[in-house]
């Protein structure tokens, strides 16, 4: 992939995480339906986004670079209320893919609300280094997440997916 690539590619991932990230921020705005189905529609795009760029093609060094923190507590703890407030009781799910589901007897809940706040959090610190910087870290602040992605979000989203599938395709009375 060359250099103009990579950037047109970069700028794509970054206007997909700037709406998941302005998404969550106007949750408690929203129509329940309209989110869900926003989600169900960017959820799946961004990580096929993360799954494909591979910014280890560009001419920058390899070197890990330490970025800000910009969503802080009290901040992800606003997203998750929103999104929870918007989903009320059908915010828990079940959980199936949870490293400790092997050896208990009972189910393990998790919060659609904490998913998506989990997904928001490295997300909005990319987009964060990216605008602050006026994009000269783009490459650098997308590998950071990238391997956030990797290492967490990409199952996070993965899981929280299936529970906003069913969501949205039976609808509760509300």
């Amino acid at each position: 992939m060359d250099n103009t690539e990579l950037k047109s590619e970069l700028l794509a991932v970054t206007s997909l995480a700037a709406g998941y990230c302005s998404l969550l921020e106007n949750a408690r705005s929203m129509e329940r339906a309209d989110f869900l189905a926003e989600l169900l529609a960017d959820l799946p795009k961004l990580y096929a986004s993360f799954l494909q760029l591979d910014a280890q093609d560009g001419n920058e060094p390899l070197d890990y670079e330490y970025f800000p923190e910009y969503v802080d507590e009290v901040f992800y703890d606003s997203v998750r209320r929103n999104v929870e407030t918007l989903l009320g009781p059908d915010d828990i799910f079940l959980e199936t893919f949870e490293e400790d589901m092997k050896y208990s007897d009972t189910p393990i809940a998790a919060s659609i609300s904490e998913c998506l706040a989990d997904i928001f959090q490295p997300l909005y610190n990319f987009i964060s280094v990216v605008k602050e910087s006026e994009g000269e870290q783009s490459l650098a602040a997308y590998r950071d997440c990238r391997e956030a992605f990797a290492s967490y979000w990409a199952q996070t989203l993965c899981n929280v997916l299936r529970a906003l599938n069913h969501l949205y395709f039976n609808p509760t009375e509300q």
